[in-house]
């Protein structure tokens, strides 16, 4: 499950993939194990509008049955291994790779290199085919406009700009322990400070000064940035322009020019579901062009991995985005052990 160096240069060499090859079809790849019916549950990372699209074209064209539950990465993880012996779960879908590779190594997936997958490119693919990514997105702030010019505070260019002292209690971020986009935070910070973990700490404690409070979801700091209740949320770029679009008007997004983190979406199977073919099905599905323009209709505007897809102006460009070297197999062995140290040094300590 190796996604260094190469992945982050391969990431910065293009935002815009170009269209070659065609699409296996899915639904008779995958059916090769038995003919289609049942019911599928998707665990979805994604926003639930997201996950009630996705879900719902794929029960349209296969007559499956499909359903969702919105789960953000650390409660995915958790749940697959509470019901390890009796998945409540058939796939997962969305939500960021280190997470899977959490699950992988964990023995809660299962291996399937779908036909579909050679459309996607190297850098977005599982090695050991656990995983296969679907989309990607940027970390980012999003910042009420209004909010901060109250306060005197510029938008935010930079992650030393969110310690000031005029931002105390106007923060908003997740928990990295629930959710992969504030992990996506936090290993950030681990990255830019070379490896040295205690640095990226040092880097917590500041920023836990002027949070207000940890939300379980990774999507929610950006709706609170929304609502003004604080005046910076942490989130994935593409959640904040859907807010945006969605009459939060007071919203901008900015970028920390010194580096940031980003997720590769991923898409996988639970291991022992009792719907392989289904889930084989699907898995393909999420593959193809028209799984993935879906996206972009329900103002979810991550970057798409299939070629074929759609690009849209309002997804970050890739290319200009200064990204960090995010290593996702060194953050899936961490994660355990820096999100525990997150609870005992970081959250459960009281603010200055």
């Amino acid at each position: 499950m190796k996604r260094t160096a190469a992945l982050t240069a391969a990431l910065l060499g293009s935002a815009t993939l170009g269209l070659s090859g065609c699409v296996v079809d899915d639904t008779q790849q995958a059916s090769s194990d038995g003919e289609l019916g049942g019911t599928l549950t998707v665990a979805c990372g994604a926003m639930e509008d997201w996950c009630q699209a996705m879900t719902t074209a794929f029960t349209e064209k296969t007559g499956v049955q499909t359903d969702f539950v919105r789960l953000s990465s650390g409660e995915t993880v958790a749940r697959l291994e509470a019901a390890k012996d009796s998945p409540e779960f058939d796939v997962w879908h969305g939500g960021p790779a280190d997470g899977y590779g959490t699950a992988a190594a964990a023995g809660l997936l299962e291996q399937y290199e779908s036909p579909n997958a050679a459309q996607i490119p190297e850098k977005y693919r599982d090695e050991d085919a656990y995983w296969t990514g679907v989309y990607v997105g940027a970390l980012g702030f999003c910042s009420n406009q209004a909010k901060l010019d109250a306060l005197g505070v510029d938008v935010p260019t930079a992650w030393s700009d969110l310690l000031v002292p005029e931002l105390k209690g106007q923060v908003s971020t997740a928990h990295p322990s629930t959710s992969g986009t504030a992990f996506t935070t936090l290993w950030t910070q681990v990255t830019l400070a070379g490896g040295d973990e205690d640095a990226a700490f040092d880097y917590m404690r500041g920023l836990h000064n002027n949070v207000l409070q940890y939300s379980k979801s990774g999507t929610a700091p950006g709706q609170a940035a929304g609502r003004g209740e604080v005046a910076v949320g942490l989130v994935f770029t593409h959640d904040c322009v859907k807010y945006k679009e969605a009459g939060m008007n007071d919203l901008e997004v900015s970028l920390p020019e010194e580096g940031t983190g980003y997720e590769v979406g991923g898409v996988g199977i639970v291991k022992g579901t009792d719907n392989l073919a289904a889930a084989k099905a699907y898995i393909d599905w999420s593959l193809t062009p028209e799984a993935q323009d879906i996206g972009p209709t329900v103002g979810s505007y991550q970057v798409l991995t299939n070629p074929g897809s759609v690009q849209d102006d309002r997804m970050i460009d890739l290319e200009t985005t200064n990204l960090v070297d995010y290593d996702f197999e060194a953050a899936a062995a961490a994660k355990k052990e820096l999100t525990t140290r997150f609870d005992e040094e970081i959250a459960a300590q009281p603010r200055e």
